[in-house]
C-alpha cells in the first residue's frame, strides 16, 4: 500500500481535530507552559537561525580597518 496524498490529509486532519480536542480539555495547563516554550523558543532560534546574516554589514569593514594603519 502506497502512503499518497489522500492519507497524508486525512492523518493531517485528525491531528488537528485532536489537538483541538486536547487543547481545549487542558486549556490551563498548556497556558501554564507557555512561558517556559518561550524561554525555549530563544536558544533554539539562535541555534537553528542560520548565521550567514551576520555577515553582511562586514564586508566594507576591512577598508575601514586598512586606513587606520
Amino acid at each position: 500500500m502506497t502512503w499518497d496524498r489522500k492519507w497524508t490529509l486525512f492523518a493531517a486532519s485528525l491531528a488537528v481535530i485532536a489537538a483541538f480536542f486536547v487543547l481545549r480539555e487542558h486549556w490551563q495547563h498548556a497556558l501554564g507552559l507557555a512561558p517556559y516554550l518561550l524561554l525555549l523558543a530563544c536558544p533554539l532560534m539562535h541555534l537553528f537561525h542560520g548565521h550567514g546574516a551576520h555577515r553582511h554589514g562586514h564586508e566594507g569593514d576591512h577598508t575601514k580597518t586598512d586606513d587606520l594603519r
